[in-house]
């Protein structure tokens, strides 16, 4: 699924609010007019780290370590598909750590879940923990920047990664300077990370907030973690390293408004204090959750075993948008997971929210079919998307895929079962369920589980990081997951039926209170959904996506 060269796409913003046209002379010319290749800040002083280097001596290694010497060079996994098992095992792993602790993530929010993780970021800071928290900048909400304050802390390091040189929360504004910088400001760190003591990890698709750990009434997102254990830990380590101490990494005190002051965090703190302990509008309290213990003791005790297994580690350098300028390709994800595809032999399942395959993607998917390989899909629907943008250039080969005989599956915003959505059936029946998780399944016997969608944003201007495991019981489970996902109660099945002069159309078959339905018309949640989407179609942006 090599992509093969082409001009990069802008970046696809995700928000509109509006503000004030006359607060843009808050950011100065100088600021919006440079081309320089590096953020503001990179001049400022930085002292390089590096992951723990004894992590044997952590207790967290201890509890697999005879498990580990039954499967030399394997490591061990649990793929986690739960929201609140996810949000659980964050606090757990954090209040586990000993000696480091090393969190990356494209978006944190500091919402409800996001202020309670960092909360349990800085007690394990206050017990001694060596603390660094490493940030995107690309898609921050109100509030989010307050992340910085941690940096006010002695044992908490926290870096942006290539950050815009306006630090507040109006969207007008960065909107404004990503127009005039779009060129370095388009270029985004994707990866989802979680590193305790250079032992234990946990990497997948979920960001830091409560949409993805299905906690949010509002919008809940089926995604997936998988905590890793033994010596693929330390080559993730290794990636956060190289993050860390790149030159897009930004301390917060070289960016505006300078280095937070303890009196700032010390009221920060109280805030954290005054997070409710219940969700919103469910009876499951996420904190009450994760003082149970579960899911990590579980898998500390083995009741929750792990699966040992050969991984490769999949992680595009940091320097990815130079690198690809001067086409000196590194280890990129993109190019790993593209080859592990093509190499298909009889069956491709693949879960992502997004689906804008460049020309040549979508001839090696024709070709596996060609070899009578089994493609399946399931993707968001235009009913169940966050982002229209990239559902209108998802529907532009849609057709073309069935016509070669690729199976599509669209989630449904209101699924009527529970089974394999990750969440509750009583979270299921308000608000917005929608597809987040990248996960591959190839031949039953390897998968593919990290950040990166198909889509070009994915293969060309964020940066991504996954795993390609060998292990035919994982990807059985993921085979496991697509199949309940993709249930008729669930999901809609995309078929090509014959209208009465004989030319096929489009059709979107489910299931409602037990009885099939079948319509012509794509499932939108409204009237205005529709009129964006069509409006889009007439707009040639499948390269923006």
């Amino acid at each position: 699924m090599k992509a093969g060269p082409r001009t990069p796409p802008s970046y696809r913003w995700r928000r509109a609010h509006a503000a004030p046209a006359a607060a843009a002379l808050a950011i100065g010319a100088s600021q919006l007019l440079g081309c320089a290749s590096l953020p503001p800040g990179s001049d400022y002083p930085r002292q390089a780290s590096v992951a723990y280097a004894h992590p044997a001596d952590s207790t967290l290694a201890r509890h697999f370590a005879a498990a580990a010497a039954l499967h030399p060079d394997e490591s061990g996994f649990r793929i986690l598909n739960r929201g609140i098992d996810g949000f659980a095992i964050r606090i757990q792993l954090i209040d586990a750590a000993e000696h480091t602790l090393d969190l990356q993530y494209f978006i944190y929010h500091q919402d409800q879940s996001g202020r309670l993780i960092t909360a349990a970021a800085l007690r394990a800071a206050d017990r001694g923990v060596r603390v660094r928290v490493l940030v995107d900048d690309g898609a921050v909400q109100a509030g989010d920047h307050r992340i910085r304050l941690l940096a006010a802390h002695p044992g908490v390091e926290v870096r942006i990664f290539n950050p815009f040189a306006y630090r507040g929360d109006s969207t007008f504004l960065r909107g404004l300077e990503f127009a005039f910088a779009h060129h370095r400001l388009d270029f985004r760190m994707h990866n989802k990370l979680l590193v305790v003591d250079n032992a234990g990890a946990l990497i997948g698709g979920r960001n830091v907030g409560d949409e993805y750990f299905q906690a949010n009434p509002g919008q809940q997102y089926a995604d997936d973690d998988v905590f890793v254990a033994g010596p693929t830990v330390q080559q993730l380590s290794a990636r956060f390293d190289a993050y860390w101490n790149s030159a897009l990494a930004i301390p917060v005190q070289a960016l505006g408004g300078g280095a937070p002051t303890p009196a700032q965090l010390a009221a920060y703190r109280d805030e954290l204090a005054a997070v409710p302990a219940q969700a919103p509008d469910d009876r499951t309290s996420y904190r009450q959750q994760a003082a149970t213990g579960q899911p990590l003791r579980g898998i500390l005790a083995g009741d929750l075993p792990l699966v040992w297994a050969s991984a490769q580690v999949v992680c595009d350098p940091p320097d990815k948008q130079r690198r690809q300028q001067h086409e000196s390709h590194g280890p990129f994800d993109y190019d790993v997971v593209s080859a592990a595809v093509a190499g298909a032999q009889s069956e491709l399942l693949m879960i992502t929210p997004y689906f804008v395959p460049t020309p040549a993607e979508s001839q090696v998917l024709k070709d596996l079919r060609q070899r009578q390989v089994r493609v399946g899909l399931l993707t968001n629907s235009l009913e169940s998307t966050t982002e229209v943008s990239a559902q209108s250039g998802y529907q532009r080969h849609r057709r073309g895929m069935l016509e070669a005989g690729v199976e599509i599956h669209e989630v449904r915003a209101a699924p009527e079962s529970a089974r394999g959505s990750g969440q509750s059936l009583a979270l299921s029946r308000f608000g917005n369920y929608g597809l987040h998780a990248k996960l591959y399944a190839i031949d039953r016997r390897r998968l593919f589980i990290g950040s990166m969608n198909v889509d070009q944003r994915s293969a060309w201007l964020n940066t991504e990081i996954g795993l390609v495991i060998d292990s035919p019981d994982l990807a059985a489970q993921a085979v496991a997951r697509y199949d309940a996902m993709t249930q008729l109660d669930s999901a809609y099945e995309v078929l090509l039926r014959p209208r009465p002069d004989g030319e096929p159309q489009l059709v979107w078959r489910t299931r409602v209170a037990d009885q099939l339905v079948e319509t012509a018309r794509e499932p939108a949640r409204n009237a205005w959904r529709r009129l964006e989407d069509e409006l889009l179609l007439l707009m040639p942006i499948d390269g923006e996506l």
